[in-house]
């Protein structure tokens, strides 16, 4: 089930906020949990008994980690961490690396050997995150083992950020899944109502009506484009990926806002970074903080040799790459940005401080645009003879055209992205979505929520669905 879609905005959402609202506090995780069963099992109802009955086997070891000692627990560790990693490589990755022995075959006139395609659980890239990051706490001790079955499910399975984030540490959950019942205000649910409305503005205002000139030009051989033609659609789907994944998180924090509960932010204008380190605290936060705090500080972070630290930034960012996806695009864009973060830390950095605050957000963007070809494009090849057009500045016209509500939608796009270069704007944010808003905010937060809502739904129903860019992770 995607959440802009018709089915879930006009029926299983109302519906099980109402009857969440109605329920005795006591059975609200009941409710929920089953609610977000029926979410999942909605477009994957096979895969579901496997996510359960991992996260099942889970709740045991961690038990048993938490009761042994010393290298039982390692072992209890290693064999989560095989389970999770195994299930992740086996539906994510198996299609990827027989594609790749099939190549080697065809390189020796070898014959193929026969192989079922493996279908992609959705979600499985973030929940297999989650449970990691919890299984690694409890090992560490930062937290004690859930009790109660079917509150770890709840966590794993939570229907506002099951598919496609934020990634949500069971530490800074833990206790609202026991004890939220203060912050289930009257005035946490209207502003996290507006709060889901801006995501999905976002999602279906812009990003969709970014994307369907994004897809067209994507669709076709790089050599049918002008230069123009290529920067063009880059930059929409620079725009068009932030507002796509972005809106979606909004939606997922205010979704969880009316449910009583807080999870981390994951946006904070990534598009005014001034180096590409800044960027990455600032664009997809939750995955960021993952990587380095169960990746690549324990692998020594800064605490190592110069040389070993810099291979462990590449190797982090080698990691994130194929964990978005499997493919040689994916692990190039996270070589792209691993080698810039060692760039900034040999003394781009510096030279950035020393240029000024525009001209570093200009050059980070630029860096950043250019490594979402890898990302956007079907493969290596593609990607190569993408970049050659966007700088062959041929001057040619296409077919491709843009029509007045692209580029409305376009200016709109650029204006949300780089308005939080104004310190002013950037925390403004954080008064809006806060826990205890004035009432002028809940007002007017009511108000922009019921246009935007008017507004979103009306072009659902009148157009397709497109779903998230993140689910396909």
């Amino acid at each position: 089930m995607v959440f802009s879609s018709p089915v879930f905005l006009f029926a299983f959402l109302p519906i099980v906020l109402i009857i969440y609202w109605l329920t005795p506090y006591k059975a609200k995780n009941y409710l929920l949990l089953l609610a977000s069963l029926l979410f999942y099992s909605w477009g994957e109802p096979a895969f579901v008994f496997v996510v359960v009955g991992a996260v099942v086997i889970d709740f045991f070891i961690a038990q048993k980690i938490h009761l042994s000692e010393n290298r039982s627990r390692k072992r209890w560790l290693a064999l989560s961490l095989v389970l999770n990693i195994g299930l992740l490589l086996f539906f994510k990755y198996a299609n990827f690396f027989v594609d790749n022995v099939y190549r080697l075959y065809a390189l020796f006139g070898w014959q193929p050997f026969h192989w079922m395609e493996i279908a992609l659980p959705v979600g499985i890239s973030f929940i297999t995150f989650q449970k990691i990051s919890y299984m690694v706490d409890v090992y560490r001790g930062t937290v004690e083992p859930q009790r109660k079955l079917t509150d770890l499910m709840l966590y794993i399975l939570m229907f506002p950020q099951l598919i496609a984030g934020p990634i949500v540490r069971y530490k800074d959950i833990a206790a609202q899944l026991t004890g939220r019942q203060s912050a289930d205000t009257y005035a946490r649910r209207v502003n996290g109502f507006f709060r889901f409305m801006v995501g999905l503005g976002k999602k279906v205002l812009i990003a969709n009506v970014l994307a369907e000139y994004v897809d067209a030009v994507f669709a076709v051989s790089p050599s049918y484009m002008s230069s123009g033609t290529a920067w063009m659609a880059i930059l929409a789907y620079t725009f068009q990926i932030y507002f796509d994944f972005s809106g979606y998180s909004d939606m997922a924090l205010g979704l969880g806002q009316m449910l009583g509960f807080r999870f981390p932010e994951n946006f904070n204008f990534p598009y005014i970074s001034q180096s590409i380190t800044e960027f990455w605290r600032r664009w997809h936060i939750t995955l960021s903080t993952w990587i380095k705090d169960y990746l690549y500080i324990p692998m020594g972070g800064n605490r190592v040799p110069v040389p070993r630290m810099y291979f462990n930034l590449v190797f982090a960012f080698f990691i994130s790459g194929f964990w978005h996806g499997a493919a040689w695009t994916f692990i190039f864009w996270g070589l792209f940005h691993g080698l810039f973060l060692v760039l900034d830390k040999v003394g781009m950095l510096k030279i950035l401080k020393k240029i000024g605050r525009i001209p570093a957000t200009i050059l980070t963007f630029f860096v950043t645009t250019i490594g979402w070809v890898f990302f956007r494009a079907e493969d290596m090849g593609y990607a190569a003879s993408f970049i050659r057009r966007l700088f062959a500045f041929d001057g040619r016209l296409d077919e491709f055209y843009c029509d007045r509500r692209f580029w409305f939608v376009f200016a709109v796009a650029v204006f949300f992205s780089f308005i939080g270069i104004f310190s002013r704007v950037e925390n403004l944010q954080y008064n809006l979505y806060n826990d205890n808003p004035s009432r002028k905010v809940l007002i007017g937060g009511t108000i922009v929520a019921m246009l935007l809502f008017v507004l979103c739904g009306g072009a659902l129903l009148a157009g397709g669905l497109n779903p998230f860019i993140y689910f396909r992770f």
